[in-house]
């Protein structure tokens, strides 16, 4: 099947054109780019399906590395279909699944699992994230060449730090024997000590026990020295200190080779958010303070992080209906990631539209190094989402498709939605 985007406003990273183009696909790939006002190259196939996009952004199809899909073993928080109905509907093409699931993502059975799974929904490229260590228990390897051979692109033990600092020493160096990179959750064990939110004032106040940054910025600041002894990677999840952002930078400033994400919620919501107890702002790491907030939109801004993701982390109305002290970390985000994005980064002028195609797209296929996605051009993957920039929509939890309902977000109203997503030339979303 072949299909034409006609009147596209491309916006990839380096550049948004400003005249209107018509984008022909077929058999997965772009085959020609051409200004609306001209004809098509008669030699093309004739398209069987035509999507207008006057008056929306064509974007190159966003990727998050960093969301918990919850299969196998937890098909009652999410699922690889529903998961992947919630990635298309949030406008992402490729989606990197974490490996803390029943069992844990550590050997090639698992992976071949998921990715078979992922085939037979075909909505979304599903990539695993095999575990640094076996059961996520930080003492033993996993087989890296075994997982890369399965279809792993990263490692990660997430959920977890990689706390024996030797053990990490040797996962970086097998990591780079391997072509592999390693995606750390940075936060001290000892010093969190199972804090459920930022320490600082308002926790003294609510009465409930704080995590500190330090928890934080210790691990930032040991996986940087390491990567730099080492002269290999490290890729930094969810940053959420504006001591963290500044680690970055400087090691970035010296070459070292490190790259870093951040969250929707942790650009948008302060601790101040805890005090209505709605345990759907409990996350890990916890959400921080307006200075960190404001750092962190520096960081994106001036690409010391690298990348947007979501930390899509679904669980069951039962679960977050405990108390805050005993409700579990986390909340989803990938239906609101581009509306966040564009209500709280673009239209307060922190990143341009172009800015945005980078951290949502041409930066995470960089990291994670798939070639020919993160781009609209002639020859690359047609993977593209589309985005109405002015529209203007309420979250509300009868509209989410994921099949966990916990967002802080619901009820909120957002500027910027997804009118349709494009994976292999495919149209697996379109608003009606």
């Amino acid at each position: 099947m072949s299909l034409v985007i006609k009147n596209a406003v491309i916006v990839n990273a380096e550049k948004m054109h400003k005249e209107p183009q018509d984008i022909l696909i077929d058999k997965g790939s772009i085959v020609q780019i051409f200004p609306s006002t001209n004809g098509r190259d008669r030699s093309r196939p004739v398209p069987t399906t035509t999507i207008d996009a006057k008056g929306k952004l064509v974007f190159p199809g966003l990727i998050d590395m960093h969301v918990h899909l919850r299969e196998p073993g937890r098909e009652d928080k999410e699922t690889i279909e529903t998961g992947s109905r919630a990635a298309v509907k949030g406008g992402f093409t490729a989606v990197l699944c974490m490996p803390n699931t029943t069992p844990v993502i550590d050997n090639a059975m698992i992976v071949e699992a998921i990715l078979k799974e992922a085939r037979r929904v075909g909505l979304v490229n599903v990539i695993p994230v095999g575990a640094i260590t076996r059961g996520q228990n930080g003492e033993e390897l996993t087989d890296m060449f075994e997982l890369k051979q399965a279809g792993c692109r990263a490692l990660s033990d997430d959920g977890k730090t990689v706390g024996n600092s030797r053990l990490m020493r040797l996962a970086m160096e097998y990591a780079r024997m391997t072509g592999l990179f390693l995606i750390e959750h940075c936060q001290d064990p000892a010093l969190w000590n199972k804090g459920v939110m930022n320490e600082g004032d308002v926790s003294t106040v609510l009465g409930l026990k704080g995590d500190p940054g330090i928890s934080e910025t210790i691990i930032v600041g040991r996986d940087i020295e390491l990567a730099h002894y080492l002269n290999a990677r490290i890729h930094l999840a969810h940053m959420s200190l504006k001591r963290s952002i500044e680690l970055i930078r400087f090691a970035r400033s010296q070459g070292i080779q490190v790259t870093a994400e951040a969250c929707p919620h942790h650009f948008t919501l302060t601790d101040e958010a805890v005090k209505t107890f709605d345990t759907n702002t409990k996350v890990n790491p916890p959400l921080r303070t307006q200075e960190d907030v404001d750092a962190i939109k520096e960081g994106l801004k001036d690409g010391t992080i690298d990348c947007i993701v979501t930390d899509h982390a679904p669980h069951t109305a039962e679960e977050k209906e405990m108390d805050y002290d005993h409700a579990p970390y986390g909340m989803i985000g990938l239906e609101t990631a581009v509306g966040l994005t564009i209500t709280e980064l673009v239209e307060k002028k922190v990143l341009s539209w172009t800015q945005m195609a980078d951290r949502m797209s041409a930066a995470p296929a960089r990291i994670v190094g798939l070639a020919g996605k993160g781009v609209i051009k002639e020859g690359a993957d047609a993977d593209i989402t589309i985005i109405d920039p002015e529209k203007v929509w309420e979250v509300r939890k009868e509209d989410i498709v994921s099949k966990s309902k916990n967002s802080p977000f619901i009820g909120r109203k957002l500027k910027g939605a997804v009118a349709a997503t494009i994976y292999g030339g495919k149209v697996t979303y379109q608003i009606s």
